[in-house]
């Protein structure tokens, strides 16, 4: 018989019990929780530094009103949940992955991708049904499905191929792809992917997918272009029929409070000016926008556009009398 392991399964079962315990209320005396475990004070007191060894910060008091508390540390230890706990939370971070503060999806996302690793299966469709009754009104960002979300962050995480059915010219076609990163813009959410089809990358609105799932197949990870910056362009420029390239002169920081994420590339420039790439169905319209800024500016490309601006401008000086 293996007395030892026995031994040491029943010390870590006990630690996580008092672990759990500690987390139910703010302090504990020592007898309370040596009658909770059915130890000596003494074991109490051992596992106490056991879980201080893991890096849980448990404080101890003396006195009337002393005992042991579980305080504040300088890192995050793991969390000890219960059934009840652990859905609450995955449904709360569903429900975040879709919110519109600025980099809390993306956070959201990655602390259910590690939730969901070891969640047990009991509670998968239990968390699945709840998810399914949770509602958020957010005015900006268009809803997407949750658990389309979450096996496309697993198929990141594990690094193994996906594929969805999605439109493109007007015709439904499945695509295969190795997927590396999800984004989350001020409106959707973006899969950043290499296209195994068309073998090239690719970014695509995850509320457009249908029938995703993740597949057999693992990858090797390819060198992968900054995700944030791959979708912004393909959102701002790659996706209209006509890109425009301005040197503005103003600040980049300034720029960027004036044009949306989704509408505009800002890039830094020297003497404090900077570059903006823009797309749209026709270039009158980037044009237009960019002189409503209120800046100096100079067109960079295409050089049509350039001679387009002087025969506006003269068009304009005529209308002005």
């Amino acid at each position: 018989m293996d007395l030892t392991g026995d031994a040491e399964r029943g010390t870590t079962e006990r630690v996580l019990t008092l672990l759990g315990l500690l987390q139910q209320r703010p302090v504990w005396t020592g007898p309370e929780l040596a009658g909770r475990l059915g130890v000596t004070a003494r074991t109490v007191r051992r596992d106490v530094e056991r879980l201080r060894a893991l890096g849980y910060p448990v404080q101890a008091s003396q006195g009337v009103g002393g005992g042991y508390q579980l305080g504040p540390g300088q890192d995050m230890p793991p969390l000890l949940l219960d059934d009840a706990e652990a859905i609450a939370t995955a449904v709360s971070l569903l429900a975040g992955a879709g919110g519109a503060v600025a980099g809390a999806g993306e956070a959201a996302l990655r602390a259910l991708s590690k939730l969901d690793r070891v969640l047990p299966t009991r509670l998968r469709a239990e968390v699945r049904a709840l998810a399914d009754s949770v509602v958020s009104f957010d005015g900006g960002r268009t809803p997407v499905d949750a658990e389309a979300l979450l096996t496309l962050a697993r198929a990141c995480r594990d690094e193994v191929e996906a594929g969805f059915d999605y439109p493109s010219h007007g015709e439904v076609r499945r695509r295969r792809v190795e997927p590396y990163r999800l984004v989350a813009s001020d409106r959707h959410w973006y899969l950043l992917a290499y296209d195994l089809d068309r073998d090239g990358w690719r970014s695509f609105r995850v509320d457009r997918m249908a029938e995703v799932a993740a597949r057999a197949w693992r990858f090797r990870p390819r060198p992968v272009p900054d995700a944030a910056t791959y979708v912004q362009e393909g959102v701002a420029s790659r996706v209209y029929p006509h890109q425009a390239r301005f040197l503005v002169h103003a600040p980049a920081e300034l720029v960027r409070t004036q044009i949306p994420a989704a509408a505009a590339v800002v890039r830094p420039h020297e003497d404090n000016r900077c570059e903006v790439l823009s797309g749209g169905v026709n270039l009158d319209g980037v044009l237009m926008h960019v002189l409503l800024l209120g800046h100096d500016f100079q067109v960079l490309d295409p050089p049509e556009l350039g001679q387009r601006a002087r025969e506006l401008a003269e068009r304009l000086r005529a209308a002005s009398g």
